[in-house]
């Protein structure tokens, strides 16, 4: 598992493409210039690591587009010890950037494939998980909530109100909202009750899946 130098050019290189696309967060474009994208891609796609293109994984998934995980992590505006829920594990380089902005993680992946790769795959090359958990991330993990943060990276026709009410006041929850085509929706809790809601611009991820028997 090599991280040379050329993946290392690579890798500012596609921090340039990012800010050249509007990503402004320092924090931000310093975990993904650091983050080993090849390593969490399979052998078939690795010469391709550091385009700005999402590209296939395991279990009919997707490493997401490095723009797209930038500009959700932006969102979400992680600050140092925040505790932060990641629904969709997926392939670990979201994860993995999460942990580089000094978030306490914990993630749910639906797909058993995926969940045991990451769970071995992501301490092995440095990167601590508080909790990585193979559920319905509908659900969230109300044993652990609330927390301050919380990311969806997989397509979801609505917000789930299990997520919502595992978010702290003052807390932000990014979600791509919709169903061929989604709408990137941020939603911060300012009351018991009560929350706003922004939108960000078209998306297309992959279906959030629920019902894990």
């Amino acid at each position: 598992m090599v991280d040379s130098f050329k993946h290392k050019g690579l890798r500012q290189k596609l921090v340039d493409v990012l800010i050249s696309k509007g990503i402004t967060d320092k924090g931000v474009l310093n975990a993904i210039s650091k983050v080993p994208r090849h390593l969490f891609m399979d052998s078939g796609f690795l010469d391709h690591a550091y385009q700005d293109k999402a590209f296939p994984i395991a279990a009919n998934q997707t490493i997401s587009q490095p723009y797209t995980v930038a500009f959700q992590t932006e969102l979400l505006e992680v600050n140092e010890n925040d505790r932060v829920l990641e629904i969709g594990t997926g392939s670990g380089y979201q994860t993995a950037v999460l942990c580089l902005l000094g978030a306490e993680v914990y993630s749910v992946e639906r797909q058993l494939e995926l969940f045991k790769k990451s769970s071995l795959f992501l301490p092995k090359i440095g990167f601590v998980v508080k909790r990585l958990v193979f559920g319905d991330g509908y659900k969230g993990l109300k044993e652990d909530a609330p927390f301050d943060r919380i990311l969806v990276t997989a397509g979801a026709p609505y917000v789930p109100k299990e997520l919502l009410s595992q978010l702290k006041i003052g807390g932000r929850l990014v979600i791509p909202i919709g169903n061929e085509e989604q709408i990137m929706t941020l939603y911060i809790r300012t009351g018991p009750k009560t929350f706003e809601k922004y939108e960000h611009g078209k998306f297309k991820f992959v279906p959030m899946l629920e019902n894990k028997s």
